[in-house]
């Protein structure tokens, strides 16, 4: 049992939570929480250690996690709250390899629906994005010119570890805009200025929506690409909504469509 908080593993374990360039170097992120490692065992990510404190931990049918055939080192209390993000919380941590989800890999259905978020930048952004994505069903979430990083543990956190539940393929805009308009998918951008609802368009078909950050926009590249402008009307003093919001709202607008009329 590790109970030094000098140790070297504790050490490593608190720069991987701490630093994307520990995280990119090392090609490892940190997993805090059993629903969050039960899910990335389902989606068959690569856990190479799992931290247990035995004092905390109970084990939750809901969310199990299986670790007899992981390395497990236990930890006292003292360390496990000196690794974690949340003290007292669940007892259990995992360290596990990235995984990246090249464009040309992505498995879609015969009807797909995809989220594209482009120069996001919150973490807690992202991951809510990823929870709607997880709840709609959406074939994938792809993520252009990416500004934080994917597996920032606020990420994990905020997206309940829907994270490891979606497809999820980082990239640049330039290159997705190709592979939409070679897949025949039909690009629909909110955007603000734009006069047509969007609650007026046809999503039944092979559809994709694109958010770019709530401070910029999307960029010139998006404007300039074969795209449906749509627009979230606003009837009070602002004229945005969260990313996240507007994310769930149109993908639910499209589900509803879809149920309407499916093919």
């Amino acid at each position: 049992m590790i109970t030094n908080l000098q140790n070297p593993r504790v050490k490593n374990i608190v720069k991987l939570q701490k630093k994307p360039s520990e995280r990119k170097s090392q090609n490892t992120f940190v997993i805090e929480g059993k629903r969050e490692l039960s899910l990335a065992q389902q989606s068959r990510f690569d856990i190479r250690e799992i931290y247990l404190c035995d004092d905390i931990y109970k084990e939750d049918s809901s969310y199990p996690v299986n670790i007899e055939s992981v390395s497990v080192i236990h930890i006292s209390t003292e360390v496990y709250n000196k690794i974690a993000y949340r003290e007292n919380s669940e007892g259990i941590i995992g360290l596990a390899n990235n995984k990246e989800t090249a464009l040309k890999d992505i498995n879609l259905s015969s009807n797909p629906l995809l989220l594209v978020l482009e120069t996001v930048e919150k973490p807690g952004n992202l991951g809510a994005v990823l929870r709607t994505a997880d709840a709609a069903g959406v074939d994938a979430v792809i993520v252009c010119d990416i500004k934080t990083d994917l597996y920032n543990p606020n990420v994990i956190r905020s997206s309940l570890g829907c994270i490891f539940s979606n497809q999820i393929i980082i990239c640049d805009s330039k290159e997705l805009i190709k592979w939409l308009t070679k897949k025949q998918i039909a690009v629909f951008a909110a955007m603000p200025g734009s006069k047509t609802p969007y609650f007026k368009i046809d999503y039944t078909k092979p559809s994709a929506f694109v958010f770019g950050a709530e401070a910029e926009g999307l960029s010139q590249q998006w404007s300039e690409a074969p795209i449906q402008k749509i627009e979230i009307p606003m009837a009070g003093k602002i004229d945005s909504l969260n990313v996240s919001v507007s994310v769930a709202i149109v993908t639910y607008e499209a589900l509803r469509q879809r149920e309407a009329s499916p093919l």
